[in-house]
């Protein structure tokens, strides 16, 4: 199986695991699954948040799921318990698409080092 197909099989994977767990079954989309990578990073998980603060969970989960790729580093966590991170490397100019893959590259790694798939 080519990685591409390894990446489409897992990814569909795991949309479906999220999606059960917290959609009801309707499928989430990429922006739905970094905003919760967010939420698990931060680690407030019973907390209400502000549309500001949902901005800043999608960037703390867009930090923490290329920092493998070394685009970021973490640096300190604040005193609300907020993550933040550095800048290492500028991203590459992607296209959509490319962006996409690459994101949905980090997640599925991201759960694979979460024991969440395989």
């Amino acid at each position: 199986m080519s990685r591409d197909e390894k990446l489409k099989e897992r990814w569909n994977i795991l949309v479906h695991r999220l999606s059960d767990k917290f959609a009801d079954g309707d499928t989430l989309d990429l922006d739905a699954i970094i905003y919760l990578i967010g939420v698990q990073e931060l680690g407030q998980l019973k907390r209400k948040f502000r549309k500001d603060d949902k901005i800043n969970l999608m960037h703390i989960a867009i930090c923490r799921l290329l920092e493998p790729y070394g685009y970021y580093e973490f640096d300190f966590v604040d005193t609300d318990g907020w993550p933040h991170y550095r800048t290492r490397e500028q991203l590459p100019h992607l296209k959509a698409g490319e962006q996409s893959v690459l994101m949905k590259e980090a997640i599925v790694n991201y759960f694979i080092e979460k024991e969440f798939i395989e």
